[in-house]
């Protein structure tokens, strides 16, 4: 197995990042890569020395300085200020395996040879990304329109030797560091600055980590509403396929079909039921973690276009002999499908909530709240207020960030799409489902064992088995948050199949 990504025009996704991360592999530029970086310099140098026809944040101001010529001498002086200036960003810090995105597809998009980057620039970038030199960057101060500016400030100063970086668990200045390693301070060269901070990394990095939680998620909200289904003692007739062909919505077929496949051979599902009708939250999981999977494949084809893309400004086209001032930077098809998935992840939650109340209400033969001797222990009852709780918190969270717009830099940037918050509270909600699925998982467990000495399948059976190894049967009231903590570890710690995945 290659310990060697080289970064190259192949197409980078979700897939292959997850095995990046997973392998920690290091990063090279392939030939073409090398080639293309290269050549779009040469063009820049070039072009600059032959004419003296502005372009825009090579030989200007920016924003709404554009207009704004500067001098030869001091293009690099103008690159440095830009870098130092943006660097604005205020509030948490953003987590250490998210900037390491963020070097992976600044990168990637430099890569492709519209930027006009100088090769140790980005050869530097490699240096950080391969020895974990992760710079300190924070998740306030971008407007996900003129690119991620402020928070790609951060992650470009510590490339001429300013702000901070991290060191193992304690941040350090990126001098320290630099020293520690034997590199000097890269010297921008025009439009160098630009296109470091012009870009939708900030945001590309938060959604496609969401995105690599989220798919996982998907399957664990069918593995666990699987086991509600028994514990609930439902019917399985909701998901006969014929019900799913008449609407053939691929993320409703999907998660009927894979219903069936993991409660196979279930005692409890074959028994007779005197239940016509079970509760939406059972009978229409199809539906609405279908809905939810075809949301999570939509924001996944959004983002695999984003990091396969050149997103910084002016996009250089040497074959062409053109240099273009666009607006490749705009994050609004992130920011769309960065509400879109905040909303669609909150469903699962909402929904899995609202089988946890069914399974506690005493209900089908079940005790209340899923205990022995009710009255003198609670069992499970507030754990449903927490989960009632947390969903409550993610709707607050899915008012969409993209329906906003705030205008900036006197005007020149007069409509922006807000993805950067749109990223940051995604990643919030992501989290709270994880609680949220924790929270019925030691639900559905603690039911199925009313049900014996009926079974479930010989799959979930066995996870249930792996479950009870972290979080045991409980037979009387204890502190339920260090079990719903417990599951979430349970969880992020299994491995599914890729296929199963994406």
């Amino acid at each position: 197995m290659s310990t060697i990504h080289y970064i190259s025009n192949d197409i980078l996704n979700l897939q292959t990042i997850s095995e990046i991360i997973s392998e920690h592999k290091i990063l090279e530029l392939s030939e073409e890569s090398i080639h293309n970086i290269s050549a779009s310099r040469s063009y820049l140098d070039k072009k600059i020395a032959s004419s003296k026809v502005p372009v825009y944040g090579v030989n200007t101001g920016f924003g709404s300085l554009c207009n704004v010529a500067i001098s030869d001498e001091n293009l690099t002086h103008l690159q440095e200020n830009l870098v130092r200036s943006h660097a604005c960003g205020t509030g948490d810090y953003v987590p250490k395996d998210i900037v390491k995105l963020m070097i992976l597809f600044k990168i990637q998009s430099l890569s492709y040879g519209h930027s006009g980057v100088h090769i140790n620039t980005v050869l530097r970038l490699l240096d950080f990304y391969n020895n974990d030199i992760l710079p300190v960057i924070y998740e306030q101060g971008s407007l996900g329109a003129s690119g991620d500016l402020a928070p790609l400030a951060h992650l470009a100063l510590p490339l001429i030797g300013e702000g901070l970086v991290w060191n193992g668990e304690h941040v350090e200045s990126s001098s320290i560091i630099m020293s520690k390693y034997g590199f000097e301070p890269i010297t921008l060269h025009s439009k160098e600055g630009l296109a470091l901070l012009n870009g939708t990394q900030f945001m590309s990095a938060y959604g496609v980590y969401a995105l690599l939680k989220c798919h996982k998620l998907s399957y664990m909200a069918d593995l666990i509403g699987a086991i509600s289904i028994d514990a609930f003692n439902c019917n399985l007739s909701p998901f006969d396929p014929l019900v799913h062909f008449v609407r053939p919505h691929s993320g409703q077929i999907k998660t009927a079909e894979r219903i069936l496949e993991l409660l196979d051979g279930s005692t409890i599902a074959e028994t007779e039921k005197n239940n016509v009708q079970d509760p939406y939250s059972f009978r229409c999981i199809p539906q609405v973690h279908g809905a939810s999977k075809d949301a999570i494949q939509f924001a996944t084809k959004t983002f695999k276009t984003e990091i396969n893309s050149v997103t910084d400004n002016p996009n250089i086209f040497p074959e062409d002999d053109k240099i273009i001032s666009g607006g490749n930077f705009h994050g609004q098809p992130l920011a769309l499908a960065l509400d879109f998935l905040c909303i669609a992840m909150a469903e699962l939650g909402s929904i899995s909530e609202r089988r946890v109340f069914q399974l506690i209400g005493g209900l089908r033969g079940l005790p209340p709240f899923l205990v022995d001797s009710p009255g003198l222990h609670s069992g499970m009852m507030i754990t449903q207020y927490s989960a009632a709780s947390i969903v409550s918190q993610n709707k607050q969270l899915c008012t969409p960030a993209s329906v906003d717009s705030i205008v900036s830099s006197n005007g020149q940037e007069d409509h922006v799409s807000m993805g950067a918050n749109a990223a940051t509270k995604l990643l919030r909600v992501v989290d709270n489902i994880e609680t949220l699925l924790s929270i019925e998982l030691l639900n559905a467990v603690q039911a199925l064992h009313y049900r014996a000495p009926l079974k479930t399948s010989d799959f979930l059976e066995a996870f249930v088995k792996s479950y009870r190894e972290v979080v045991p049967f409980a037979a009387k009231d204890r502190i339920f948050s260090e079990d719903i903590f417990k599951g979430k570890e349970f969880l992020n710690s299994l491995n599914i199949d890729p296929h199963d995945l994406y």
